[in-house]
């Protein structure tokens, strides 16, 4: 099984995880908001993004398992080995975001920051967002991905774009016939523990945005309390998630003078 990566810049790196159902390719389709390219461009930062495993160019798998998070954590830290990457950020979103705690815990020497955007529900409200995916797995089984697509659309939609003409909406990359599956392994995860995550004593920043019950901010804030470095900023609005990127600079700098 192959990841599809690309590797961006120069300076300290920072491994980048994108969402669930998406891609390099979706991230570029919103504008590079999870990008993070004009780090790479500035020379701030050496930006790892790749496609997890059954996303966008990505190899996949037939079993659930394998898309959980603690095995996404794993091929998470094969492709800082197989690049040889010495102490990166890892951070992401969403997914992404989840994939760094689990990859952080299993190597915490490894690690030298950690950046967590729209962190996703977790402990308490995580049964109710897995019964979603296990739905959603079932709606593209019967009735194909465009359903899915059609249901997600009815999601709200989060505080920051909500006064956009048009607010961006997810469509799925990922094939359909492997769609159910990377559903189901999503629904089978969850966060570790709070207490686990005391120990991860990294500079680290916890981005999220109000309005959006998938990535409460209550995760946020649980987040940014119990990992010693965190620092947290809620969004309401574009702008402040426009100044996300220097957030995530600030951290990519304080690891590298770590380091």
């Amino acid at each position: 099984m192959r990841l599809a990566v690309d590797v961006r810049g120069s300076g300290p790196p920072l491994v980048w995880g994108h969402g669930l159902t998406s891609s390099r390719r979706r991230e570029d389709e919103l504008g590079g908001l999870f990008g993070w390219s004009g780090l790479a461009d500035a020379g701030r930062a050496t930006v790892v993004r790749y496609d997890a495993r059954g996303h966008g160019e990505s190899g996949a798998t037939a079993e659930a398992d394998d898309y959980r998070w603690p095995s996404l954590a794993l091929d998470q830290w094969a492709l800082v080995d197989a690049l040889g990457l010495e102490r990166p950020v890892l951070g992401g979103a969403s997914m992404g975001a989840a994939t760094a705690l689990h990859a952080a815990l299993l190597r915490p020497g490894d690690v030298a920051g950690l950046v967590l955007v729209i962190p996703p529900t977790a402990w308490a409200t995580r049964r109710a967002q897995a019964e979603l995916y296990q739905a959603g797995a079932e709606l593209v089984r019967a009735s194909g991905a465009g359903a899915f697509v059609e249901a997600a659309a009815a999601a709200p939609v989060p505080a920051p774009f909500r006064d956009l003409p048009e607010a961006p909406r997810p469509v799925p990359d990922v094939a359909e016939d492997v769609l159910p599956t990377v559903l189901r392994g999503a629904a089978a995860s969850d966060l570790p523990e709070p207490d686990e995550l005391r120990s991860l004593d990294v500079p680290a920043v916890v981005l999220a945005w109000a309005g959006d019950p998938g990535h409460p901010v209550a995760t946020a804030e649980v987040l940014a309390e119990v990992l010693p470095q965190a620092t947290l900023e809620v969004a309401e609005d574009l702008p402040t998630v426009l100044t996300w990127p220097e957030k995530v600079a600030g951290v990519v700098a304080a690891a590298g003078s770590s380091g």
